[in-house]
């Protein structure tokens, strides 16, 4: 069990030794400023969990630090003051610094707060039962480990704001899921949550699907349709694996995002966008710019706050909760007591998860349709298959097959294997999205 770490800046001697004589600060591992440095500098250079902070008038370029750096989107702050009116103070809190108490202070519930913080940071789950979840959730988030926990800080503070949002992650780590919670914890939750996968954009319809388009504006447009920005009017507009979207259409995006207006396909109408975007990539961003596929100024308009979703081999601590909560659920559904044999969680707590989230679920899924009541490790279907050599590779390919029939039966069987899934799909394929999604499209033409 990992400690808490308290940074605290406190001046007034009466109040930091009520602190210190409390119970619930010596459970924590304790970090006190000191002469030194400027507090915001000292609490930089010192890992920690929670701030506790004692304003002053001589704090200004202490709360500006914090707003330049980002550290609010990984610590959380009690702030205590006089009450004096603090315009820099005040931003700070906007930006989602936690709590801020003013005089006359009810130490009573300070330290309630305190105990909050201590419980949330290290709390350790308890056996999971076969018809109930024992994880935390946040919003469509569920999980109990440090770096969750972090997740639903940041995504907390983050949610608050207008920043546009760039969501970081392997495929199937969930990070829809992270754009819908965002969503849901935003100003704009009663408005419309919109996602559009960016792959599957032709480049002769993005615009359309997009922007929308007016009755007649080109071949085959019989009436007018509503593009995504206008569909997600006052919510959000999450842009799923930015990087497959056409350069083209990245420089009309960047444009939208810079002037808050577009214009439908066809019409002379400029329309206003008030829409919050939230966009996700699987792919190292850098790279990515690198490669030619993201644009460099998009990035940085996209990327006001970055999120980086952490994969499932770094939850180790909710991997067997995530596979109880999956079985808890779909036991709920069919009314029946199906368990997870102590094998099987072993299996599920050694695997690498390389599919995330998503490969857990499916496995879960697939073991409870093949088990009784106990699921066992050989229904989780997660056996290894060696790595074929080059030359077995090459041996196993047929001759005299058309090239055009080698490459449909791979895609078609890869994208059975990932049960449909066309982002891993093409990942494995080593081609993008949008090329999967025109092949399939061509598949699927009379010959």
């Amino acid at each position: 069990m990992t400690q808490p770490r308290l940074f605290m800046h406190v001046q007034d001697a009466g109040l930091a030794s009520q602190l210190l004589q409390s119970a619930v600060v010596r459970r924590f591992r304790l970090i006190t400023s000191s002469d030194a440095a400027p507090w915001s500098e000292q609490l930089l250079q010192q890992p920690c969990d929670l701030a506790f902070i004692q304003a002053d008038p001589h704090s200004q370029a202490d709360y500006q630090r914090l707003i330049d750096c980002g550290v609010l989107a990984e610590i959380d702050f009690i702030v205590v003051s006089d009450g004096s009116p603090d315009p820099l103070l005040d931003r700070l809190m906007r930006c989602g610094a936690g709590y801020h108490f003013r005089q006359p202070l009810d130490l009573a519930c300070i330290l309630d707060t305190l105990q909050d913080f201590y419980q949330q940071l290290n709390t350790v789950p308890a056996k999971p039962q076969a018809n109930a979840s024992m994880l935390d959730q946040f919003g469509l988030l569920v999980g109990s480990s440090r770096s969750m926990l972090k997740l639903y800080r940041t995504l907390r503070k983050v949610a608050i704001t207008e920043a546009n949002v760039l969501i970081i992650g392997e495929s199937g780590a969930g990070k829809e899921l992270v754009a819908n919670t965002l969503h849901l914890a935003s100003h704009r939750s009663e408005q419309p949550f919109v996602a559009i996968n960016c792959g599957a954009l032709s480049p002769e319809l993005a615009d359309s699907e997009l922007f929308g388009h007016s009755k007649g504006a080109f071949t085959g447009a019989l009436r007018q349709h509503q593009g995504v920005f206008a569909q997600a009017q006052g919510g959000s507009l999450f842009l799923d694996e930015i990087t497959e979207m056409p350069l083209e259409q990245q420089v009309k995006l960047l444009r939208v995002l810079e002037s808050g207006e577009y214009r439908p396909v066809g019409s002379e109408k400029v329309c206003q966008a008030n829409v919050r975007i939230v966009a996700a990539t699987n792919r190292d961003p850098q790279q990515a710019i690198a490669d030619g596929v993201l644009r460099e100024d998009l990035y940085f308009r996209l990327a006001q706050f970055p999120v980086q979703v952490p994969p499932l081999r770094d939850r180790a601590d909710d991997i067997i909760g995530l596979a109880q909560h999956f079985l808890a659920y779909r036991n709920a559904k069919e009314q029946l007591q199906k368990q997870l044999s102590a094998e099987a969680e072993q299996l599920i707590a050694s695997h690498s998860w390389p599919g995330n989230v998503r490969e857990l679920k499916h496995a879960i899924e697939r073991a409870y349709i093949l088990a009784d009541k106990l699921l066992q490790p050989e229904h989780l279907l997660l056996e290894a298959l060696p790595e074929p050599s080059a030359e077995s590779n090459l041996s196993d390919v047929p001759s005299g097959v058309p090239l055009q029939q080698i490459e449909k039966a791979a895609i078609l069987n890869t994208l059975a294997q990932n049960d449909g899934n066309k982002t891993d799909t093409a990942e494995q394929l080593g081609i993008s999205v949008k090329t999967l999604y025109n092949k399939l499209e061509k598949y699927q033409q009379p010959q």
